[in-house]
């Protein structure tokens, strides 16, 4: 009897974006966490300015969206506020 579950995973196509952005995420978070610690705020204000440097100078072949989506993320992995 053929796996019904296994065809329809099959069938789906792929809805989620920015692939590769997922494939670095892990390494790109690292970068990046220290800039959402709270111990390292100016006047209580992240310093997503300086993540989003930093992401871009490791990924230069990512998009400004990809680079977005990825520090936004991290951001909220690492605690730091939503705005």
């Amino acid at each position: 009897m053929p796996d019904n579950n296994a065809t329809l995973q099959s069938d789906r196509q792929e809805r989620r974006r920015y692939l590769n952005v997922r494939e670095i995420f892990e390494e790109a978070s690292t970068l990046v966490a220290p800039f959402f610690a709270p111990e390292n705020r100016w006047a209580n204000v992240t310093l997503d300015h300086l993540a989003y440097r930093v992401v871009r100078d490791h990924y230069p072949d990512l998009s400004f969206e990809e680079v977005h989506v990825l520090v936004v993320a991290a951001r909220r992995v690492h605690g730091g506020d939503t705005r």
